[in-house]
């Protein structure tokens, strides 16, 4: 994604989804969310944890090691990674005295009081820094060194974000291999990364790749929409189905260590989303104060992040659904379903629009709300669907809106001025609410897919 030296969009707290896999099954699935400093109008760092605690974020990855967000996470509990900037890889790639005295800054000074899992060094760096590959694999060692001095070596893990751009003929993931020209740095990290027990960092942009395949990968492919049984792309060498771009690039990144011969290196993909000049500015989640721009909810991995903090969800009318199939589970609906229907009466608030669609819709979502909003809820034969989108408008509001003033996150923290935390200017007088990059962490296996 390249968060270093981007700026955020005024007025938004800017999220992507990336998604995380491991070598083993049995591992717990949790959420958390990276966190880039180096923008305008960075909000107080205690801020920042206020929302994370709000979210019941207990993981992170900062994109640099400022000790402002370090000493605003100190006990919280919540895991944190941090990172290397990429600027600084030379210097601690030439220097083990320099990698030592960034390890007692950034790891030690904090240490355990924030509870520092892992260490980023730089991103993409093969390549978007050419000049520096040829070193990096030397600042992975030294980091590592500097651990092994401080007695931290088992409990913090060092590896560094690659690009899944490395990955050659991805499809079929069963014969991915990665760029041969990066073997004489790719197989002594390798090396490196099994040794110390450490896992691969991969950033993966499944859109990105649609948008340069010229019309081969389908649109919905690349955005983890349902595709039917003839449409999911099929590994002919292992007849494992693929049902979007995402689970091929990590198992193509896995055999692509195979052909290397590495067979036990985990994969956490860092990063599935990065912005472009247009998108950009259209990206965030959050408002300054909290408020979801989109709603976002996980569900069936064990744990749920949402930035939809009142499980905000709707039940609808299915578009091009039979208008007398409508008016039967209205019918029903009004009726044997005891939903209270007498806001679709004449002059009262949701009687306009006159017509089956917007009435169905009322007792929809008015019967789903009352079933505590189960899938089972929002089925209706089949001519019902749930939504993110809230249907209420003018002065009807549908159950579970919070209408047009609500306030969805409410934040306690100290004042944006506040001086409590050392970490440079850190001033707020706008809506201007900076970049916090949302990453979903889910363990799975090779042979497990989402």
């Amino acid at each position: 994604m390249g968060f270093l030296g981007s700026k955020a969009t005024a007025g938004r707290l800017l999220l992507l989804l990336i998604a995380v896999s491991a070598a083993t099954a049995d591992e717990d699935v949790f959420i958390g969310v990276n966190i880039g400093t180096d923008l305008s109008d960075m909000p107080h760092p205690t801020q920042v944890v206020a929302l994370l605690k709000a979210q019941q974020i207990r993981h992170v990855r900062l994109y640099d090691a400022d000790r402002g967000m370090l000493v605003a996470l100190a006990n919280t509990g919540i895991q944190v990674m941090i990172s290397v900037p990429n600027e600084q890889i030379l210097g601690i790639g030439q220097s083990n005295s320099t990698a030592a005295n960034w390890v007692s800054q950034n790891v030690v000074a904090h240490y355990p009081a924030t509870n520092i899992t892992a260490i980023a060094v730089g991103s993409d760096v093969l390549t978007t820094l050419p000049n520096a590959a040829k070193i990096l694999v030397n600042a992975l060692k030294y980091i590592q060194s500097a651990l092994v001095a401080s007695n931290l070596d088992r409990q913090i893990k060092v590896s560094t974000p690659l690009s899944s751009s490395i990955i050659l003929d991805s499809f079929p993931p069963s014969q991915a291999f990665f760029n041969r020209s990066l073997n004489p740095v790719l197989v002594p990290m390798l090396t490196f990364l099994q040794s110390t027990g450490s896992f691969l960092m991969l950033n993966i942009y499944p859109y990105y790749d649609y948008m340069q395949s010229n019309g081969v990968i389908p649109l919905d492919y690349a955005l983890f929409k349902s595709l039917p049984p003839n449409k999911e792309a099929v590994d002919s060498n292992t007849l494992l189905h693929y049902t979007n771009v995402f689970d091929a690039v990590v198992d193509a990144a896995y055999y692509a260590m195979a052909f290397l011969n590495f067979t036990n290196v985990p994969i956490i993909v860092t990063e599935d989303t990065k912005p472009g000049p247009i998108s950009e500015k259209n990206w965030g989640l959050f408002d300054a104060n909290g408020t979801p721009i989109y709603i976002l909810r996980l569900t069936g991995s064990g744990a749920v992040l949402s930035n939809d903090t009142t499980n905000q969800t709707f039940c609808i009318t299915k578009d091009g659904a039979d208008p007398k199939m409508l008016q039967a589970a209205l019918d029903w609906a009004c009726g044997p379903g005891k939903v209270d229907c007498s806001a679709l009466l004449q002059g009262e608030p949701c009687y306009e629009p006159d017509n089956v669609i917007a009435h169905a819709t009322y007792a929809f979502d008015t019967y789903y709300h009352k079933m505590g909003k189960t899938p089972a809820a929002c089925d209706f034969n089949g001519v019902a669907a749930i939504t993110t989108t809230d249907p209420s408008h003018g002065s009807c509001i549908f159950p579970g809106s919070l209408g047009k003033n609500g306030t969805l996150v409410n934040i306690t923290a100290p004042s944006l001025n506040s001086t409590s935390v050392d970490s440079s200017a850190y001033n707020l007088h706008s809506n201007a609410f900076t970049s916090i990059v949302l990453i979903i962490e889910i363990f799975i296996s090779v042979a497990v897919f989402l």
